[in-house]
Formats: C-alpha cells, sequence, structure tokens
C-alpha cells in the first residue's frame, strides 16, 4: 500500500540543471504502524501528531510504509523527533530508533541527543527506483518517537524548526487547501467523545437535533475507555431529577476500577451506543483545531484527522465543548480560569490564601501481570534516581501517581505525560534490579502502561454563575439546578511522604475530602457568558478550583452533558441561544429533566465513590 502524501517538489531547472527535488512525509500516515502508536495529544504545542513506540522496554514491531520520490539520485534523509527524558537528564535518552530505506539502513541512530523537537540526520540514500519503502524500526521500545521524515537532494536543507514556520511549510508539503472543505450543517457540534460528549450527543440526537460528535482518538470514553482506565464515580438518580442518569446505564461498563485490564471498561458498548443513534455523525480520530466566528458566535469549527491529516468544516448554530481543556472555548476567545482562586474571592476556606496555578495533576496508570518465571527489565535510569528508601514497593499505580501539579497542564502536558512513564520505568527498573530484597518482583512483568495521561484540572470556561466551595457544603441551591453532584469535594495534593525524596518534582499524590450535601448544577454554569452560543459539559465548566473537586467525576459530567443536550434542543426549537434558555425557557427544560432520556428500567451500577453528606471538617485519604 502506497503512502497518500502530497508530494511538495517539482523538479526545477534552470540553465539545464535540477535545483531540488524532496518529499515530505507524515510519520502518523504510515500504512502499517507496526507496534508503533498514534499520539496526538500535544498537537497544539509541537504542531501535529506523531507515532510513538510505547514497548515497556522491549521493542515494537516496525511501522513501514511506500513512499514515491519524485525522480532517481541521493537523498539526504531527515527525521523530526525528540530526546524525551531530556528535561531531567543529559545523557543520551533512551527513545533510540533507526530508519530505513528499501531495506538499506540509514547510518545514524535517531531520537536520544537534542532537548526539543529537531530535525535529526538519519543518513542519505541512493534510489535507484522512484517507489520506495520505508521502515520505522523502535531499537528500545522506551517511547522513541517520530513526527515526520523529509528527503531532499539538497544537504542540509530541512524544513523550518520553529512550529509556527513549520506549519506553514507542512501545509504547503501536503497540499492542504487555505480553506477546508465543509463535511456539513448541524444543530449542534459537540467536540470530546468522552462520558459527558457522549450523552450531550445522545440527548441532543433523541430530542431531534442533527448531532456531529469529533473525537480525537479512535476510542470513546475519555477517561473511561480502555487507553486512560478511569472507573465512574459520583452518584446519578440523586437530587430533584432522578431520570438523570438512566442515559449513562446504556453504556457504562458493569465492572469498574482504575487501572484494570482494557476489557473491563466495554469501549464496544460506548462505540455502539454512537452508533445506533441515527442523528448522531461520530468524526472519529479528528482533532478540533480551529473555530471560525462572527462577532461573539462560532458559525464553524475545523478539525483534522491525526492520522491522515485532512481538514474538515463543520458548520452550526451551537456548540458543546466537553474537551475537557476548554479547547473550543480557548479558540472562541471564551473566558476561562485556570489554576486557584485566592481565598477571599469567594470566601472559600479551602482556597490557598492567594491565588496560584497550582491544578489538580495528570495520572498515568500501570499495573504488572505474574509471568511465572523470572521476568526482565531493562536497566533505566534517566534523571530520576530511587533508593531503597524512596521507591515506591508497589505492582500497580492508579490515581495516586499523579503528576503535573505545579506545570501548565495544557502548555506543558507532554512534559507532564512524560514525567508521568519516567517514574514508572524508572521504579519498575529499581524494583526489579537494584532493591535488595525483591522476591516480590522477580516473575513480574510490567504489562500496561497508559500512554495517554488521564488529566483532572485545566482550563474552566466561565458562565453566567461560578459554582464554589459554600453553595456545595452549604446546599445553596439555586432556581436553575439541573444534575446533582454528590462526591465530596475531592481535591489533590503532592503526597508529603513523596515529597520526602522528590520535593518540586512529586508523582504521588493524596486526595482530602470535604463532604457535600448533593448541589444540582445551575444551569448557567453550562454556557459560556461571553460566546453566545457555547455550552459546556465537563470538568470545564463554570466553577472554582475548589467546586471543581465535586463536579468533575464522570457520573455527573455524563448528567451534565444530558442537561446540554436537552438544552441544545429547546435552544434549535425556538430559535434562540443557551442564556435564552435560562431567561425564557427554564420551565421546558426542567420538565425535560424530569423526563430524562435514557431508557427506564436498566440497573445502576454504582458501586464506586457514590458521594456523601455534609462534614465539618476534612476526610483525608
Amino acid at each position: 500500500m502506497k503512502l497518500r502524501v502530497p508530494l511538495l517538489f517539482l523538479l526545477y531547472l534552470i540553465a539545464g540543471q535540477a535545483i531540488a527535488a524532496d518529499l515530505f512525509v507524515e510519520a502518523e500516515g504510515f500504512a502499517n504502524k507496526g507496534g508503533w502508536v498514534v499520539d496526538q495529544q500535544f498537537m497544539n504545542r509541537m504542531g501535529s501528531p506523531y507515532l510513538m513506540a510505547h514497548g515497556l522496554g522491549m521493542p515494537v514491531q516496525d511501522a513501514v510504509t511506500e513512499v514515491t520520490l519524485p525522480e532517481p539520485g541521493i537523498y539526504y534523509v531527515y527525521v523530526r523527533t525528540y530526546n524525551w527524558t531530556s528535561p531531567w537528564t543529559d545523557k543520551a535518552g533512551p527513545g533510540k530508533f533507526r530508519l530505513s530505506v528499501d531495506g538499506k539502513k540509514c547510518a545514524n541512530i535517531l531520537g536520544h541527543t537534542g532537548s526539543e523537537w529537531m530535525w535529526q540526520e538519519a543518513g542519505k540514500v541512493n534510489i535507484k527506483k522512484t517507489n520506495v519503502q520505508v521502515v520505522l524500526q523502535d531499537l528500545t521500545g522506551f517511547n522513541g518517537r517520530c513526527d515526520a521524515i523529509y528527503f531532499t537532494t539538497e544537504k542540509g536543507e530541512m524544513p523550518p524548526a520553529s512550529v509556527k514556520d513549520l506549519e506553514a511549510f507542512r501545509r504547503k508539503a501536503l497540499n492542504l487547501p487555505d480553506i477546508a472543505p465543509s463535511a456539513g450543517a448541524y444543530d449542534l457540534v459537540v467536540t470530546g467523545g468522552g462520558i459527558a460528549g457522549m450523552c450531550a450527543a445522545i440527548s441532543a440526537a433523541r430530542l431531534g437535533c442533527k448531532v456531529a460528535l469529533i473525537n480525537d482518538r479512535p476510542i470513546l470514553g475519555g477517561n473511561n475507555s480502555s487507553e486512560i482506565r478511569v472507573h465512574l464515580a459520583g452518584r446519578i438518580e440523586a437530587g430533584p431529577y432522578k431520570e438523570l442518569g438512566n442515559l449513562l446505564k446504556e453504556f457504562a461498563p458493569e465492572r469498574g476500577g482504575n487501572a484494570q485490564p482494557a476489557d473491563y471498561y466495554e469501549d464496544e458498548k460506548k462505540e455502539r451506543a454512537i452508533a445506533n443513534e441515527k442523528n448522531i455523525t461520530l468524526f472519529a480520530n479528528h482533532r478540533a483545531i480551529a473555530v471560525q466566528m462572527d462577532g461573539k458566535k462560532i458559525t464553524s469549527i475545523i478539525i483534522k484527522h491525526i492520522e491522515t491529516g485532512e481538514e474538515k468544516k463543520l458548520s452550526a448554530p451551537l456548540f458543546t465543548d466537553c474537551t475537557g481543556d476548554g479547547t473550543i472555548g480557548y479558540l472562541a476567545g471564551a473566558d476561562f480560569r485556570m489554576g486557584r482562586e485566592g481565598r477571599d474571592e469567594f470566601y472559600e476556606s479551602t482556597a490557598p490564601e492567594q491565588p496560584d496555578k497550582m491544578t489538580m495533576g495528570s495520572s498515568v496508570q500501570w499495573y504488572s501481570v505474574d509471568n511465572n518465571k523470572p521476568a526482565a527489565f531493562p536497566s533505566f535510569e534517566y534523571g530520576v534516581t530511587f533508593t531503597e528508601e524512596s521507591c515506591e514497593k508497589e505492582t500497580m499505580g492508579e490515581w495516586t501517581w499523579e503528576t503535573g501539579m505545579f506545570l501548565d497542564q495544557v502548555d506543558d502536558f507532554e512534559q507532564i505525560r512524560d514525567y508521568g512513564m519516567l517514574v514508572v520505568f524508572s521504579n519498575w527498573s529499581f524494583l526489579k534490579n537494584r532493591l535488595k530484597e525483591n522476591r516480590t518482583y522477580k516473575n513480574l512483568r510490567l504489562d500496561w502502561v497508559a500512554y495517554i495521561a488521564g488529566k483532572r484540572e485545566s482550563r474552566r470556561l466561565l458562565g453566567d454563575y461560578i459554582a464554589k466551595e459554600e453553595d456545595l457544603t452549604k446546599h445553596m441551591v439555586q432556581e436553575d439546578g439541573t444534575a446533582t453532584a454528590t462526591r465530596a469535594i475531592d481535591l489533590h495534593y503532592p503526597d508529603p511522604e513523596n515529597t520526602k525524596y522528590f520535593a518540586g518534582a512529586e508523582f504521588k499524590a493524596i486526595a482530602e475530602f470535604i463532604r457535600i450535601y448533593g448541589y444540582p448544577i445551575p444551569y448557567r454554569c453550562l454556557y459560556s457568558r461571553n460566546i453566545e452560543n457555547l455550552f459546556m459539559a465537563g470538568r470545564n465548566i463554570s466553577v472554582t478550583h475548589v467546586a471543581l473537586g465535586a463536579v468533575r467525576v464522570m457520573r455527573t459530567t455524563a448528567m451534565m452533558g444530558e442537561v446540554v443536550g436537552m438544552a441544545a434542543s429547546i435552544c434549535k426549537k425556538h430559535d434562540v441561544n443557551p442564556r435564552d434558555v435560562y431567561h425564557d425557557h427554564l420551565e421546558e427544560l426542567k420538565s425535560l429533566m424530569r423526563e430524562g432520556v435514557g431508557k427506564k428500567g436498566l440497573p445502576n451500577n454504582q458501586r464506586y465513590n457514590e458521594g456523601g453528606t455534609l462534614s465539618e471538617k476534612p476526610v483525608v485519604k
């Protein structure tokens, strides 16, 4: 199979001599990716998805594709890659790989030098026929990464280094149109295929809206997917609208728990739930990269396929941001916050005295399995040193393995995720190779480590109401209350035991709980205060950092999505904006919430962290 990549080349002739011939190849577009995985999490910062060799210390199967070069001849080959351990050590990194062209290995090993995304010289190849096979060969299994490959007949001529300049070069190289073609007009575009986004899409669809659902992974479910593996927490069938949450029962997994085998999360059930809705068009593997505006209204969004690079435009009168990071709101210029408010702004006793940028962190979960015989693991030491006292004597890691609290969960997210993997590999290597008494670990094999990090907090888009600590702890119910939050205020902090050894670079967390009354989240928290046609559902709604601790769990975000879908149907019916539902159609929304859109009579699987009642003192876990 030939790689379908438009060619940036014409053989320019001046005085009868060829100036240059070249070809730009996106690695994520390889026809056969072998054991390499597509990672799109950091497109906003480094410019593109990339292929990564996530082999847990065992080299992954080669990625292979075919390309057509413009002419035979000597080509110099450059690869855009990143030495991912460079933030923590100056030594050569573990992510080594090499490139082969038509069976001939390029001279240079790649991926283990430098300190940023950069073009590295792979070598030169003598091309005798224009159709050639390109192979990415992983050498270590430790997350080597390849963004793009560039062939040129002119030595030293590489694509630009800066992300902005490279984007212009990339668009020209891939012959991407300046104007993305339309992929249709919809009543509602939902961006983000996690639990909240799924519920928003299904709810609106069942109430007569034509819906586009955008998900930047091949698998639905977000944190509850087999790629991240977080259980559903919170309680449904609570508060004044007990039919909310019936929808989630239709595709929620039967089993729970964090960091469990993939089948626990029942990805196929989620996929069927969306596929069975005739009014939903799913755009899987697409990431929203831009919005188009008319004043304070979004008119369309531009989405990009994470493997082919193909761009499309989706138009609608209404949009819902369920991305978690508030991506659509951010691109549209919505008001947002990130970090912790100061104590005096909302009179929150749990808030710090002064505002700061700290957030709850992201988790890279993992587990090991019994190999029934000794299982080796390579030595892995790249800037984080463990000792008999500081190592974590564990066989699996779930939510407590949490990183990035003092970094930017959007701009620094690749480093946050990478540090999460770094400490897992480093600690496991110590347990296997250097711990004096390690009989417990000799037969254990590292079986799964997430490479899609589970994020808790980043941007919070601001609505007409900002829910705060007192609302939850004093049961200050608003007239427009909707889905009921039942989870105790659950805020995470660095684990003091971890701080003893890794101060400033902690990777373990504790949670402090403040019990609450069930709190119906105001509808005014579910739409933007300054972007007229934007809803939000999920952890990016209009709450303070403290209040986020209660509303961010997935059974609660599912009900938010269900409510937003209902409100979108009212907007369509009356040709109004989200704010108008509050002012003019609130009773109609309440009627829909009393009825719900889910199937009735399904069993309620609520086994984990279902919430509690008011407590005067934090409960520390």
